[in-house]
């Protein structure tokens, strides 16, 4: 999870506006990031949270190389 806190760096009280992790979900799930509403972020992350977390670990080890 430390490395979810990194990825939304000044956005931390609210993921869902980090323009990093918007453009994340608009890229897998094709939901535009510019209609993207908080709830959508929410209900996108809790639907794939096993994916996610998949990538996040992924991104952890590909980030310390």
């Amino acid at each position: 999870m430390a490395l979810a806190f990194r990825l939304a760096k000044g956005y931390r009280l609210r993921p869902w506006r980090s323009p990093y992790l918007r453009w994340r979900v608009e890229t897998w799930s094709g939901i535009s990031a510019n209609s993207m509403t908080d709830k959508d972020f929410i209900s996108f992350t809790w639907a794939h949270k096993r994916e996610l977390y998949r990538y996040l670990r992924w991104a952890a080890r590909e980030g310390g190389r």
